[in-house]
């Protein structure tokens, strides 16, 4: 009797971009670290705060099908704080953790979002992958994360 092919999860990733911005509604800028805070999100981000999106995420693969699609974007250009590479963020559960380098932690609270207006990619090419494929975490373990650091699913 054949078995079941068992379902395969990624467990590991990278992150491929931080991104802050002082204004909400705005790209935001990439920049090589970033310090994030329980009940805060990224200091020095402008979506920091003590609510359930604190910490925005996107994966590079879906940037990638808006370039594909003739958008001219890159990581940040979504308004997402970290841009992963390697992990299928849309598999995870609401309630799963990520650790990101040595001590971050984040816990997913939310998948997608209602874009509030028809953005400057939308324009380009007529979509916006942001309000499908970005999740939103909360900050549970605090520290200092860079680009290049490890992503890890701990449970999910």
């Amino acid at each position: 009797m054949k078995k079941p092919a068992e379902k395969v999860a990624i467990t590991n990733g990278r992150i491929k971009a931080i991104s802050v911005s002082t204004e909400k509604g705005t790209q935001k800028t990439n920049v090589p670290e970033a310090e994030l805070r329980i009940d805060l999100g990224i200091v020095g981000d402008a979506h920091a705060g003590k609510w359930h999106r604190q910490v925005s995420l996107l994966a590079v693969e879906s940037i990638d099908k808006m370039v594909a699609m003739g958008a001219n974007v890159s990581p940040g250009n979504f308004a997402e704080n970290i841009t992963t590479e390697g992990i299928d963020l849309l598999k995870l559960s609401l309630g799963g953790r990520l650790r990101l380098g040595r001590d971050v932690e984040l816990e997913v609270t939310q998948f997608g979002k209602k874009c509030h207006s028809r953005c400057e990619i939308f324009e380009q090419v007529g979509d916006c992958i942001m309000p499908r494929e970005g999740i939103f975490a909360k900050v549970i373990s605090p520290g200092r994360i860079n680009v290049g650091d490890v992503i890890e699913v701990l449970d999910d």
